[in-house]
């Protein structure tokens, strides 16, 4: 049975942004304004429109992917794409719904993991599809370094006792 791209495209951009609902559901808080963060963290509205590109990059990779391999030729590939979607959608309840920094950190770094298997194995099948991850890459790299270090700063703070 043929599907419509289109229609695949938009199922791949649903997918992506439906990652992007754990952060609308869970917020930063009171809790992460009283953090110690770097000085080198990007203002907070820099966030929302940076992860809006990359999730519809995201989305754009998997069907770029899709339509060069099919649903059978790619079943590894995507099925990473989709282990690293779930895994984005993880990290904000684990940092701002549980106020776990450490264990988002370390899930993170799940994550970084995924999108670099994710990166390999698209390149041999569509080498455009791979490289619209790598800035995802790179954002997913810098993201893991600030909570990192807001881990390290916070995690003896008794007041903070969800930064463990």
């Amino acid at each position: 049975m043929d599907m419509n791209p289109l229609l695949v495209l938009v199922a791949f951009q649903v997918a992506s942004f439906a990652a992007a609902a754990t952060g609308v559901m869970f917020r930063p808080g009171d809790w992460y304004k009283q953090l110690d963060k770097p000085d080198w963290r990007p203002p907070d509205w820099l966030f929302a429109p940076v992860w809006t590109v990359l999730y519809a990059s995201i989305g754009l990779s998997g069907w770029l992917l899709w339509r060069e391999a099919g649903n059978t030729g790619a079943a590894l590939p995507l099925g990473v794409y989709a282990v690293q979607l779930l895994l984005n959608a993880a990290w904000s309840p684990l940092f701002f719904g549980l106020h776990r920094p450490g264990l988002a950190a370390v899930e993170i770094m799940l994550l970084w993991a995924a999108i670099l298997a994710t990166i390999l194995l698209f390149y041999p099948a569509n080498a455009a599809a791979a490289l619209l991850l790598v800035p995802y890459l790179m954002w997913v790299s810098f993201a893991a370094a600030l909570n990192l270090s807001i881990w390290r700063r916070n995690r003896s703070k008794p007041l903070l006792e969800g930064a463990r």
